[in-house]
């Protein structure tokens, strides 16, 4: 089998545990790639794009801040990168760059499958209405919960986000409602940071009462960031969860996306946690 070549590409990107990940995939799989780290700088990246491509690059991830262009990139996204207006996986098919958004496909498996937290029939808050939260909207309607309300900062732009996902709401019989910060109805069974607050190390932007005891709380942060959020949630008696299962996850599908192969998640998974906690 020839050797193929992946990347990730991001700014920053030094702290990516993608190259980790995806070498494990491989390894566990037997399949034969190349996975590197490229650093784009800001305004770079069709060029860093091109330059991979003509350097016979099979695909790659996309990651903060390039993820909208990416989806302007992709000449054959998928329905949930269109919905997205965000791609984190590219795939170079003979002229053809092939798009798609595994992200939320990746936090709905951490929680029904890892977590054990089933989302059909419950309420969801996901906090945040930018492109984190672009990404997982969809495939949170798609597992079908009985509601899911979006609060931002802005309650403006959390309408423009479930507006875009009317339709897959309406056949999936879900409630997807918009509200600010500050007027969050709940409580909830599971609650979803979506901001960027524990990256910037500030507060939790909603109240404890959020939570119903004993609901789910995730961070897409995870490591050091994420830590914040999880002692808040552990505070006001919910399961703390922080991102890595999603990363671990959404890594996954991109794999099979590449490689027409699912890798082991969940071993990967528990394998990185341990190495993350005995670094």
């Amino acid at each position: 089998m020839s050797m193929r070549s992946y990347c990730v590409m991001g700014n920053p990107v030094a702290h990516s545990k993608s190259p980790w990940i995806h070498a494990r995939f491989a390894e566990l799989t037997g399949q034969t790639l190349e996975y590197g780290r490229r650093l784009v700088r800001i305004g770079g990246f069709q060029e860093s794009i091109q330059a991979f491509r003509q350097e016979g690059g099979h695909g790659c991830n996309v990651t903060l801040p390039f993820k909208f262009e990416a989806a302007a990139f992709a000449t054959n996204p998928t329905p949930r990168a269109e919905l997205a207006q965000a791609c984190n996986t590219l795939r170079f098919d003979d002229g053809v760059v092939f798009g798609d958004n595994t992200d939320g496909v990746g936090l709905v498996t951490d929680i029904v499958v890892n977590a054990g937290v089933p989302l059909e029939g419950r309420d969801l808050l996901l906090i945040g209405a930018g492109g984190a939260a672009a990404g997982v909207l969809g495939p949170l309607i798609a597992a079908k919960p009985r509601r899911i309300l979006v609060a931002n900062r802005t309650p403006e732009r959390a309408a423009i986000l479930i507006g875009r996902h009317t339709v897959l709401a309406r056949r999936h019989a879900v409630k997807v409602t918009a509200a600010g910060l500050d007027t969050v109805d709940g409580p909830f069974d599971v609650v979803i940071n979506a901001t960027a607050s524990s990256l910037h190390q500030a507060a939790v932007p909603v109240h404890g009462n959020v939570l119903k005891p004993g609901a789910l709380a995730c961070d897409l942060m995870y490591g050091e960031p994420a830590q914040g959020f999880l002692d808040w949630a552990a505070e006001h008696g919910a399961v703390a969860r922080d991102g890595l299962g999603m990363l671990v996850e959404q890594a996954a599908e991109s794999f099979f996306i590449w490689r027409g192969v699912r890798p082991p998640s969940g071993q990967v998974l528990d394998e990185l946690r341990a190495s993350m906690q005995g670094s």
